[in-house]
């Protein structure tokens, strides 16, 4: 998607994408990742998700990459958190004890300036992606991160019936754009009536990636 749309979201409160409370399918699969205490987990297009709060009260550290300033303050306001702005590259680094949310170009995130993270949680990443963009995003996160483990949540639903995003992934296309590097695992499905935009119904699923 072009940058402008999601900043456009963003400026006019169009975020039903946002959840109110921690991801249930995080809090159910999150020991999957077989991560030690204090562990870094870096987030991909984060929004202001409370999964960030969830996972540091968990004792775990974070870090996300999110292109909209509006989503990083409203972030850090939601957490009662006054950050640390700094450059990071092309990009600006809001920091916290903990917390690390790079605010710009996920594209423009190198790993050096992301820093050693242990796992990859994505929620609303890879959903909010054309196909085309796909590839490319994958090999990104890929490269910046080690290739460590991922826990993947997707929507499955019939593309004809309304337009993206989200977007339907099925599995299939995630073993397309990851079974050269890592072992997935389908670890969840579950179909609601109303679980695409609250009128179709589709199917959330989770997927483990493990590198090979």
């Amino acid at each position: 998607m072009e940058p402008g749309f999601w900043q456009a979201r963003w400026e006019t409160k169009q975020i039903g994408f946002h959840e109110g409370k921690p991801n249930a399918y995080l809090v159910k699969h999150l020991d999957r990742l077989g991560l030690a205490p204090g562990a870094r987990i870096f987030l991909p297009l984060c929004g202001k998700t409370r999964d960030i709060a969830y996972l540091l009260g968990q004792g775990f550290a974070v870090a996300g990459a999110e292109l909209s300033r509006i989503a990083v303050e409203e972030l850090f306001a939601e957490l009662e958190v006054v950050p640390e702005i700094t450059a990071a590259g092309d990009l600006l680094r809001f920091s916290a004890p903990g917390l690390d949310i790079f605010q710009g170009d996920i594209f423009a995130l190198e790993a050096e300036t992301l820093g050693p993270v242990d796992a990859v949680y994505d929620r609303a990443a890879l959903i909010a992606l054309p196909p085309d963009m796909r590839p490319s995003y994958a090999a990104h996160v890929t490269a910046i991160t080690g290739a460590v483990p991922q826990l993947v949540v997707t929507i499955v639903y019939d593309q004809s019936l309304v337009g993206g995003p989200p977007f339907s992934v099925p599995a299939v296309a995630v073993h397309a754009l990851h079974d050269a590097g890592y072992r997935v695992t389908h670890l969840d499905a579950v179909t609601r009536p109303d679980a695409l935009k609250g009128q179709w119904e589709a199917t959330e699923e989770v997927h483990l990636l493990e590198r090979r």
